[in-house]
């Protein structure tokens, strides 16, 4: 199989259908799975849902799963790249997948700007990415990742994956996160991961050097100025963002 795609397919049969309880509960009317490799966490899909998209950028091996699972009419098998390809358009949705490491971060950021018809997603991603969502203020992974998937969701850690249960096995841990949409989300959402953004811009230094530049001296009457951002829970940074904002002249 190619190293390029990343490719390390789950094969330990408890854990995938931990998956896709996590995903679906006992019944979920549609599904899209993203990176369905061999069918191991489809085969545990299908009789949860009525309806299963699955996404595979390999044409190989998008081939050897419509004739694994032909005559299933529940299932739909897309030929194409899931960071190009529309999720939205086959209607809501649970997304649920075993992420290839190399473009983590990107699917998570297509995720986290859908809308509530898709409530909740069930990802399998290395421990180190896992740490990061799931993050507490005053840890070492919490960080603009942590804030901008607990703006829009509350995570949740499935389950922790070992590389054993994996074929090859990768050189890293891996855990399981289901990450449930909020609602109603911010009507300042973009505004909010802009200014994260800014506060993390620089982790290790101080919310008066990260922010002066956009606030001026409205930042330095602040006591959270001394601190770094990674002090501040999400919403601790979200009152902060309305307080400064109120400082700048027209808002």
């Amino acid at each position: 199989m190619p190293r390029r795609l990343g490719q390390h397919f789950l094969v330990r049969d408890s854990i995938l259908e931990r998956l896709a309880a996590a995903a679906c509960g006992a019944h979920t009317p549609r599904v899209i799975e993203i990176g369905a490799g061999r069918g191991a966490l489809t085969s545990h899909l299908l009789p949860r849902t009525d309806e299963l998209h699955v996404i595979e950028i390999d044409r190989q091996l998008a081939g050897e799963l419509q004739q694994k699972f032909a005559g299933e009419p529940k299932l739909h098998v897309h030929a194409s790249d899931a960071l190009v390809l529309d999720w939205t358009q086959w209607g809501p949705g649970v997304i649920t997948g075993n992420l290839p490491y190399y473009i983590t971060s990107p699917l998570l950021e297509r995720f986290l700007k859908l809308d509530q018809r898709f409530p909740t997603a069930v990802f399998l991603v290395q421990a180190e990415v896992a740490a990061r969502l799931l993050a507490k203020p005053g840890t070492r992974d919490y960080g603009y990742l942590s804030v901008a998937t607990q703006l829009v969701t509350v995570p949740e850690l499935v389950v922790k994956v070992p590389p054993s249960a994996f074929a090859p096995p990768p050189k890293v841990d891996s855990a399981a996160v289901r990450l449930t949409r909020r609602f109603p989300l911010p009507e300042n959402l973009p505004q909010l991961l802009q200014f994260a953004s800014r506060c993390f811009r620089q982790k290790r230094k101080t919310l008066r050097n990260n922010l002066r530049p956009f606030y001026g001296e409205a930042i330095e009457q602040l006591a959270e100025a001394r601190l770094r951002a990674e002090q501040l829970s999400v919403d601790q940074l979200v009152e902060l963002h309305r307080r400064l904002e109120r400082s700048v002249p027209g808002n």
